[in-house]
């Protein structure tokens, strides 16, 4: 997965963001998370943990995410 090659949207949604520095802190931040989860999967996997499972609690963890700036535009 190239993470350099997102384009990411601004929050109205309509414009993207042309800034190589936030583009480039958003590719090192989903590497990073990237890294963390395979190395927690794999984990897992060798304590004889269903992958399935494993996956369906990194959803989870996905879908508790809230966004702490609500009114930031």
């Amino acid at each position: 997965m190239n993470l350099d090659k997102i384009i990411w949207n601004k929050h109205d949604g309509n414009s993207i963001i042309a800034c190589t520095e936030k583009i480039k802190v958003m590719a090192e931040n989903l590497t990073e998370i990237q890294s963390i989860m395979q190395d927690a999967y794999e984990d897992a996997i060798l304590m004889d943990i269903c992958p399935n499972q494993v996956l369906e609690e990194f959803h989870k963890i996905i879908n508790t995410l809230h966004n702490p700036y609500k009114d930031h535009k």
